[in-house]
């Protein structure tokens, strides 16, 4: 199959403006117990409108992508975690020249599950392969129309498979979620029987290819623009104020998130300047980096304002639930771990002005 070219991508002239346009009022005012059902119908509406056809990451425009990103995590994380994963996919299967069914909506499920929870079977000259079991951690399973999913065979070796969820074979179970942090998203479990898949790439293609890192730094796009957020509400609610130990901890904040801005853009010049570069040790300074500044302005909202961020404002107190959750995506000490260990083995001095 032909690779998308990036000349048949619509142009997307202040993105960021136009997905606020979109999903703000809309998200001002739902009550908290309705943000699924809307978050669900949002992702829909985007993809319908176009808004989710994003610059592909090494490309030119990697900072534009990563900026409509975080324009929508600003407003809704849950919803941000959706849209990532449907743009993610979409940028996959244009990585692997795999094309996309008219109107398909995307979810990216890599996670692997207990061994031997999921199997693979290829019927004999067959193209697709048949799945049995079950695959864990499938965010909005109940708002999309295919995912990727990776599964590790026998051998050891990982592959990529695209599911279209509508087939008998294909159980959603919604029974697994407890925490009340980023819930809007309907985390499922799948159980399949005989489900039919198509491999995407061949064996590797998953991890290996360019992409697998630079979507990684555009997960912490969408933790930064939750931080940017909770930075102009502590703004906002500082500007009467002339309390100093306040003052402080907004200066605190400021210098967390120009830390974090800095680092996407760097990173995001460097993936445009190298596409095709093993970008692992840029992706795991960036995420470590953002991470940190979020739990930096975290902890300066509270002190700062108190509990009126986390039970005074919808948007504030959804922020504050969910974006500690997804943060634990990052691997804390084992991702410092392996930053640290690819320092050692590829750059012969910290790096200077």
């Amino acid at each position: 199959m032909n690779r998308p070219a990036l000349a048949d991508l619509p142009d997307c002239p202040s993105l960021p403006a136009q997905l606020e346009q979109f999903i703000a009022p809309a998200l001002a005012a739902c009550a908290h117990e309705q943000v699924a059902t809307l978050d669900a119908r949002l992702l829909r509406q985007l993809v319908t409108a176009g808004l989710d056809r994003l610059p592909l990451p090494g490309h030119g425009e990697t900072l534009a992508r990563w900026q409509a990103l975080a324009a929508v995590a600003a407003h809704d994380l849950s919803l941000a975690k959706l849209y990532e994963a449907h743009t993610d996919a979409l940028a996959i299967l244009a990585e692997a020249g795999h094309a996309r069914p008219a109107r398909s909506i995307w979810g990216v499920w890599c996670a692997q599950g207990r061994p031997g929870s999921l199997g693979m079977r290829t019927p004999a000259a067959e193209e697709h392969v048949l799945l049995d079991g079950e695959k864990p951690w499938c965010s909005g399973a109940a708002s999309v129309t295919h995912a990727l999913l990776s599964h590790r065979d026998d051998a050891g070796q990982t592959w990529l498979l695209a599911l279209e969820l509508g087939q008998r074979g294909v159980e959603i179970i919604e029974d697994d979620w407890a925490a009340v942090g980023m819930s809007a998203t309907r985390t499922a479990r799948l159980r399949l029987h005989n489900a039919s898949a198509q491999r995407v790439g061949g064996p590797g293609f998953y991890l290996d290819r360019p992409g697998f890192w630079q979507g990684g730094i555009g997960i912490a796009a969408c933790w930064h623009g939750a931080a940017a957020a909770l930075v102009a509400l502590l703004r906002e609610q500082l500007a009467q104020r002339a309390d100093p130990h306040a003052l402080a901890r907004l200066g605190s904040a400021e210098c967390a998130l120009s830390t974090s801005a800095a680092t996407l853009r760097e990173s995001a010049a460097r993936i445009d300047a190298f596409p095709g570069e093993n970008a692992m040790r840029h992706a795991l300074r960036s995420r470590l980096i953002v991470e940190r500044a979020c739990t930096q302005i975290i902890s300066d909202l509270g002190a700062a304002l108190g509990p009126h961020p986390y039970c005074g404002q919808r948007r504030s107190a959804r922020l504050l639930a969910d974006l500690p959750v997804w943060l634990r995506q990052s691997h804390a000490e084992r991702d410092l771990a392996a930053l640290a260990t690819s320092c050692l083995q590829e750059e012969s001095a910290p790096c200077l002005l």
